[in-house]
């Protein structure tokens, strides 16, 4: 049997784009039971403890009806996102120069750049083909490079810090000069077995190729591109299949894993959109109708916003509050800001401590210092948007918005066992 590490290192491969992780946690529902609703198509009936889910592009949402009516039992919610920050291709990406073929880039997120450079890149995302298909598409050998300037041209790189343009530096280079009017529209064509002239356009991005490796003396970090946050959603399905095993408890389980929140959400499936809230309206619609049901089942409800955390670095603990200090394999975190960057308050905070002592998982608290700017995720847009009570969590992590990131490989189990409890429907109603 696969051990959960090993399940989470093959998620994280496999899903080089925001697209390929949503159709990886769909083939993975599918395995388990659940059905794709057509959103297209009238509503389906939702029998209790059916389960469903809904797929657009980057972004899925899925659901199990719980025992009682959504209006009385509420949703126990948990929310993630599948997209990290990278460098996507542009519509008329290939350039010359110097005779070198080069792509032009765009830079998706907070990207850390200089972690880019000198790295065998690949190519994936989805292609717009000629007869209106959308084809998933991952180039995974290595294609592309973003050549560092030697030394001997950059005195000053180990003092000054390497500082790449993104314009003029960040591109990178995908062959020599050819004669072929658009060497990238064919080597997609060839790929999907099509003509080039079948390529209409493209959403591509570049990705690190190097695999998920487990590392260190006793095997206690995990390396990989896209932990940020692809922990959080393997942790949500692991959670959301171990809680679907037995009988449907009272409220109804619903996992969100969103695109586009390292630009803000506000797009036709991020978290902003109206994705998440048009899903738990079609569950109220198939139960018993009553005024006001959505406001109740609101009022009965919780999210989790599960994203990654940022662990206190050896050489950098000074950019931590020193009572608010992650620390790899210590355990889940929970995240506060006063300002509700994160959506974090005592209630919320009290249920994931009350949940984590049922399973007996260790909890820690992160804080950001009062003088520097804190980060923030879908919590607090999911709870503005829906009013309802909500918690930020992530696990610890070092090297946030890298090419290649590290956490710490006894984590993913506590924190799975936690978001299971929760929708399981256990702690504080």
């Amino acid at each position: 049997m696969t051990t959960l590490i090993d399940r989470f290192r093959h998620f994280l491969d496999a899903s080089p784009s925001p697209q390929h992780a949503a159709a990886n946690a769909a083939s993975l529902l599918e395995e388990r039971g659940f059905s794709r609703v057509d959103e297209r198509a009238a509503p389906v009936a939702l029998a209790a403890g059916g389960k469903y889910y809904v797929h657009r592009n980057g972004s899925v949402v899925a659901f199990r009806v719980g025992s009682r009516p959504a209006a009385e039992a509420g949703f126990r919610m948990l929310a993630a996102h599948t997209d990290s920050p990278n460098l996507r291709l542009k519509p008329n990406p290939t350039h010359v120069k110097h005779g070198y073929v080069r792509l032009g880039i765009e830079t998706y997120g907070g990207v850390l750049q200089a972690t880019w450079a000198d790295r065998d890149l690949g190519i994936a995302g989805q292609v717009a083909l000629r007869d209106g298909s959308l084809r998933l598409v991952n180039l995974d050998r290595p294609l592309a490079r973003i050549p560092n300037l030697a030394i001997h041209l950059n005195r000053g790189v180990n003092t000054d810090g390497l500082v790449l343009n993104a314009h003029t530096a960040l591109p990178p280079v995908l062959t020599l000069d050819t004669e072929a009017e658009n060497p990238l529209q064919q080597l997609i064509a060839d790929e999907l077995g099509c003509d080039a002239e079948d390529v209409l356009t493209w959403d591509l991005g570049l990705y690190d190729l190097t695999a998920a490796a487990v590392s260190g003396l006793r095997g206690e970090f995990l390396h990989s591109a896209r932990l940020d946050n692809l922990a959080s959603c393997h942790a949500g399905l692991e959670a959301l299949f171990v809680a679907c095993d037995g009988d449907a408890p009272d409220p109804t389980a619903v996992l969100g894993l969103f695109d586009h929140e390292e630009i803000g959400s506000q797009t036709s499936r991020g978290a902003k959109s109206r994705m998440l809230q048009e899903v738990l309206e079609r569950v109220l619609a198939d139960g018993p109708q009553a005024p006001g049901g959505m406001s109740r089942a609101l009022a009965n409800s919780w999210l989790i916003s599960a994203d990654m955390a940022h662990a206190v670095h050896p050489a950098y603990g000074d950019k931590h509050d020193g009572d608010h200090m992650p620390k790899l394999n210590a355990g889940p975190v929970i995240k506060r800001n006063a300002n509700w960057r994160y959506g974090t308050e005592a209630d919320s905070s009290a249920l994931i401590l009350a949940l984590a002592e049922e399973v007996g998982a260790p909890v820690q608290w992160f804080v950001n210092r009062a003088d520097l700017g804190c980060g923030s995720t879908v919590g607090p847009i999911v709870a503005s948007n829906l009013g309802v009570r909500t918690v930020d969590v992530g696990n610890p992590m070092l090297s946030m918005h890298s090419a290649r990131e590290m956490c710490g490989t006894a984590d993913h189990q506590p924190m799975v066992d936690i978001l299971r409890a929760y929708l399981q429907g256990h702690g504080p109603a």
